[in-house]
C-alpha cells in the first residue's frame, strides 16, 4: 500500500507541513502539491469545493508525493467514507465537541471490526494499491478539531478515544468561543493559554496536535513547541499574496477588497 507520509513523519517525531485547498480547481491543486508540501488539505467546510471537484483535486494531488487530506463539512459518517473512498489519506473533522463526538469519527474511519465504516474503496485503490482494504485501517489518519469552549471541557474525555490519531486546532473559532477576536495567528494571551493547554493535554495522551496557522513564522514558533501538524496559508492567501506584491513593485496600492 501507498506510504502515508504524514505518518512517517509523525513516527519520526517531525512536523507535517500541510497548505489549504479553497479553490475549487485541480490544476491549483496539482501546482502546489509540486511545491513540496507534505500534504495539502481539500477544504469542504469553508471553501468553495463540492464532491466533483474535491474528487478531481485528489486525483491532482495524487500525481505527487503531497499527501491529499480532506477537511469534511461537518461530523457526518457518510461524508467521511465517501472522502475516504474518494482518494484522502487523512480527515479533518470540525466541531469535535464530545467524546461520543469523537467515537463516531473515528469509527467512521476504520473498517470492522474496529469500527463501521463501509466497503467500497472506488477511488482509494488507484491512489493506494489493491491492498489498501487490508491497511487501510492502520495507513489513513484522523483529525478531530478542537475549536470551542465545549471540546475544552471535554478535552480529556475526546482525546481519550481509542484509534484519534490527532486533534486539529481551528484558532478563529475557538478565539470566537472564549469571547476573542479571531484571528489565525493569534496572540490574544486567552487563546494561547488554551491552545498550550491543548498541546499539553494531547502529549499527555500520546495524540499529535496540530495547528491551523497564517504564517511561516507563526506555523514554525508552534512546531518548535511541539505542534506536529502545521498548516501554512493557502491557496487564495498564496495568490493574493503574490499579486499585492506584484502590484506594490509597480507602485499600485493594493484593492480594498483583496
Amino acid at each position: 500500500m501507498r506510504e502515508n507520509r504524514i505518518r512517517t513523519l509523525w513516527a519520526a517525531d517531525k512536523p507535517v507541513v500541510n497548505s489549504w485547498l479553497t479553490i475549487p480547481d485541480a490544476f491549483c491543486a496539482e501546482t502546489l502539491a509540486h511545491a513540496g508540501f507534505d500534504s495539502l488539505t481539500v477544504d469542504m467546510q469553508h471553501g468553495l469545493i463540492g464532491f466533483e471537484a474535491a474528487v478531481s483535486m485528489l486525483t491532482a494531488i495524487s500525481s505527487t508525493p503531497t499527501v491529499p487530506v480532506v477537511r469534511v463539512p461537518w461530523l457526518d459518517q457518510g461524508i467521511v467514507m465517501k472522502m475516504l473512498d474518494a482518494g484522502a489519506y487523512g480527515i479533518i473533522c470540525p466541531m469535535v465537541n464530545t467524546r461520543a463526538d469523537a467515537e463516531l469519527f473515528v469509527s467512521a474511519l476504520r473498517y470492522p471490526p474496529e469500527g463501521c465504516r463501509s466497503f467500497g474503496p472506488a477511488r482509494a485503490v488507484l491512489h493506494a494499491g489493491s491492498d489498501y482494504v487490508q491497511h487501510a485501517n492502520d495507513t489513513v489518519a484522523g483529525l478531530a478539531m478542537i475549536e470551542t469552549r465545549e471540546a475544552l471541557d471535554n478535552l480529556d474525555e475526546i482525546l481519550s478515544v481509542k484509534g484519534l490519531d490527532a486533534v486539529y486546532i481551528g484558532p478563529n473559532d475557538l478565539a470566537l468561543s472564549l469571547g476573542r477576536e479571531p484571528r489565525s495567528d493569534v496572540d490574544d494571551l486567552r487563546v494561547v493559554e488554551a491552545v498550550e493547554h491543548i498541546l499539553a493535554k494531547a502529549q499527555q495522551h500520546g495524540v499529535i496536535a496540530g495547528m491551523h496557522n497564517s504564517s511561516p513564522a507563526y506555523a514554525r514558533r508552534w512546531a518548535n513547541k511541539g505542534f506536529r501538524f502545521v498548516t501554512v496559508g493557502a491557496d487564495v492567501s498564496f495568490l493574493v499574496g503574490g499579486a499585492t506584491q506584484a502590484l506594490a513593485g509597480l507602485g499600485v496600492a493594493p484593492s480594498d477588497t483583496a
